[in-house]
């Protein structure tokens, strides 16, 4: 952005930041921009006789905005209309055209076309890994379930053919799963897929390892893992929660305190996986499918958890590149130290 608007100008010198402002301030500091920019590069439009294309490093800042605050492409065109904040985090300015919905579907598709969603996550964990925050000894694995619209209220008069209904307890869900491997002592996911919602757990354990961990943890959907055939035989220790009506069936005795006990140190452990869940469905609103299709919506997770584990990690890194301070009081937060 070269020069301000006036409404540009004016919004920069308030005092006060919005919480808004202070993530987007945090976000700016952790992405790790030159590496995702680096993956795009190749495959983006390069300026021409025909339109000259935006700044590759604005659409992809858009592309982010999108996915933390779970914005459809027409929404974030009116909110960088709208929102001075994000208008200044995509580094562009009312004096300039602003990206239309059409363009920020482009550059989506671009991502999705080239399979970069997938390679972007691996980058973010890279960058994680050079710093220490990502160990790989041990990985938890799990999945939840992202309804979808079960409608046929729509122009195509259907539902998603990929898309499907299972049953969890006595309710009946309808859309897709996102299975995730995430590493035991941080937390952090290194592996996505995505499958309709009535693909069994267990069946997808083998691809979210990355083969250099010596453990394994996951609640009793993944009985039976160690005895399939594609991770027979591996020297991995697995820590696979017990059914509860199993523990519920035992006497009363030593027995069944030292199997509440393993429970409860297993569930301890696997209670880790349960962040990144809540970091895309809480923080990010991310409770429901976008898109149709698997992979549409499969790319998407991808960035929606490489963010969450920026987001997971964020004071750590912040930390290191030293533009926090810790709070003094009750509240022991950090704060950005402006640049």
């Amino acid at each position: 952005m070269t020069q301000l608007s006036f409404s540009d100008a004016e919004h920069a010198g308030k005092r006060k930041q919005t919480r808004r402002e202070i993530f987007l301030g945090e976000m700016e500091q952790v992405v790790p921009w030159k590496a995702l920019l680096a993956l795009i590069e190749p495959h983006y439009p390069k300026a021409g006789r025909g339109r000259h294309p935006y700044a590759m490093d604005a659409m992809l800042r858009i592309h982010l905005l999108q996915q933390w605050y779970a914005l459809s492409d027409p929404a974030m065109e009116e909110a960088l209309y709208e929102i001075a904040s994000m208008r200044q985090f995509a580094r562009l300015s009312l004096l300039e055209a602003i990206p239309d919905e059409t363009t920020i579907l482009n550059f989506r598709h671009l991502l999705e076309g080239h399979d970069l969603s997938k390679r972007m996550l691996e980058a973010v964990n890279g960058h994680l890994i050079k710093r220490g925050l990502l160990l790989r000894q041990g990985t938890i694995v799990d999945a939840t379930i992202i309804d979808a619209p079960s409608s046929t209220k729509n122009s195509l008069g259907t539902r998603d053919p990929e898309m499907y209904q299972t049953k969890k307890g006595n309710q009946w869900f309808f859309g897709m799963k996102a299975h995730i491997g995430v590493d035991r002592d941080s937390g952090l996911v290194h592996t996505v897929l995505s499958t309709a919602a009535n693909v069994a757990d267990v069946t997808q354990t083998d691809k979210l390892l990355h083969r250099k961990e010596q453990s394994v943890y996951g609640d009793a959907g993944y009985t039976g893992a160690d005895k399939r055939g594609e991770v027979k035989g591996k020297k991995i220790r697995w820590n696979i929660a017990e059914r509860r009506s199993r523990i519920k069936a035992l006497s009363e005795g030593e027995l069944k305190d030292v199997s509440e006990l393993i429970e409860h140190l297993i569930a301890k452990v696997r209670s880790r996986v349960e962040h990144p869940f809540r970091v895309i469905k809480r923080q990010f609103g991310h409770t429901k499918v976008r898109y149709r299709g698997l992979a549409k919506n499969g790319a998407q997770l991808n960035v929606l958890f490489a963010l969450s584990n920026l987001w997971m990690v964020r004071r750590r890194l912040l930390a290191m590149t030293g533009k926090v301070r810790p709070q003094v009081g009750k509240n022991r937060d950090v704060q950005v130290i402006p640049a």
